[in-house]
């Protein structure tokens, strides 16, 4: 086991230390222990690796903004291990660090099992509203709704203890490491890229899963070019905890395979691979497995054309739901605007480094309270709340603009900043 820096993950080995590194990573909200079930079996095998996510399971709350991030925090640990070349194995935000490596690390990664994993994990807008409902409420909520999306109902009720983990397990997570998770998983798409993935890929899904179901499942296997669909009977989004045999068997045998197979295609006979597994005896399978940067435009003065920049930031801060309605209703009259404040407003102000997205958010607000701008004051509530700023916070801003706008305006805002906030930081029944 280790203690982690900045830069590092905290990990743990079990295993013999001469047999080759399977890595598994977690799910958002879990620790390493979601694993726990799988390692008598795995270390007959290889060398386990299994880390927590920043902020999870004790791990230093250092937070990461991006999956590309995690990764290399990842490889960083790896490196200082003396680690090259390994087996990937993970669960839902553990899957996406996977696909992370295998498009930009490939020479590292010998054989990838995605599990519970989805090219894009729902839309930007669901992980921010987590992010704010986390910064509003704590993890609490969070929490207890897990079981709900980790496991079967069955499960759930039969397991009260297993239950009962996974509540504890989500609410001593770090907040702030869960905010940025969540934001992370928000910009985490690779649904272009799938067909870069060139190492044996084993896809494997709950049958039960309504999180990443089998629709997410069967876009990475159309994607992925050597990849394998296995739908586990009778387990949800944790189907390492809830199926652990039939998990632990299916990894089994796909690292068995895929892996020797890679070992053999790049080492010539008769030299014997030193990192393939030991063989195993064939078992009855007890899940089906199945075959499965464009140059920016400029404008007329030469610099980059700020329309791209703009647009992402328009949806980071504003949400995807809002932006496209917006978008959608613009017409021959009013689409020339539109594409006017996505370019100056969104690409060029918003995007200057000279204040962060919370202090572009306080003097929005106060600027909207003078004018009068009650519906844009609505939707740059919303903003400021996705963009960090707690209701408290908010209200801070408010009682500044009242001394400073007048009263009057300052009223009708709080009304509608009050309706705002309550909706966004209500945790889903």
């Amino acid at each position: 086991m280790s203690e982690s820096t900045s830069s590092t993950l905290q990990y743990r080995f079990d295993g013999p230390e001469d047999a080759p590194v399977l890595i598994l990573g977690a799910s958002l909200g879990t620790t390493w222990h979601m694993w726990d079930r799988q390692i008598p079996d795995l270390t007959r095998h290889w060398r386990v690796f299994r880390f927590d996510m920043p902020g999870h399971g004790g791990a230093p709350a250092h937070p990461c903004g991006s999956v590309g991030e995690l990764a290399d925090r990842l490889l960083a640990t790896l490196d200082g291990l003396g680690v090259q070349r390994f087996g990937y194995a993970g669960c839902a935000f553990g899957g996406a660090i996977g696909a992370e490596l295998a498009l930009r690390h490939p020479q590292r990664v010998a054989s990838l099992a995605l599990i519970a994993a989805s090219p894009r994990f729902g839309t930007a807008d669901e992980f921010r509203q987590r992010g704010v409902i986390v910064r509003s409420n704590g993890l609490d909520p969070i929490a207890r709704s897990a079981p709900d999306r980790w496991f079967t109902p069955g499960f759930a009720a039969a397991q009260p203890a297993i239950t009962d983990w996974a509540v504890q397990m989500v609410r001593t997570t770090d907040p702030g490491c869960y905010i940025a998770a969540c934001e992370a998983l928000a910009a985490f798409d690779v649904r272009a890229e799938l067909g870069r993935i060139g190492i044996p890929t084993l896809v494997l899904v709950g049958s039960e899963d309504q999180v990443t179901g089998q629709g997410e499942a069967r876009t990475l296997v159309a994607g992925i070019p050597d990849s394998r669909l296995a739908v586990v009977p009778g387990a949800s989004h944790l189907a390492p905890v809830e199926q652990p045999a039939a998990v632990t068997d299916l990894l089994v045998r796909h690292f068995s395979t895929a892996w020797q197979e890679t070992q053999a295609a790049i080492t010539p006979p008769p030299v014997k691979p030193v990192l393939s597994p030991k063989p195993v005896a064939p078992t009855a399978p007890m899940a089906e497995i199945a075959a499965a940067e464009q140059p920016e435009a400029v404008v007329g003065t030469g610099r980059p054309d700020p329309y791209e920049a703009g647009i992402k930031v328009r949806r980071e801060v504003l949400g995807d739901a809002h932006v496209d309605r917006v978008l959608a209703s613009a017409d021959d009259f009013s689409g020339d605007f539109q594409e006017l404040i996505t370019r100056y407003a969104w690409g060029e102000v918003w995007n200057r480094p000279g204040l962060d997205r919370r202090s572009r958010s306080c003097v929005t607000l106060t600027a909207l309270v003078a004018g009068g701008h009650l519906d844009e004051l609505a939707f740059h509530t919303r903003a400021a709340l996705r963009n960090g700023l707690t209701p408290a916070e908010i209200k801070e801003v408010l009682l500044q603009a009242a001394v400073y706008c007048g009263v009057p305006a300052a009223n009708s805002a709080f009304r509608v900043a009050q309706t705002v906030i309550r909706e966004e930081t209500t945790p889903p029944e």
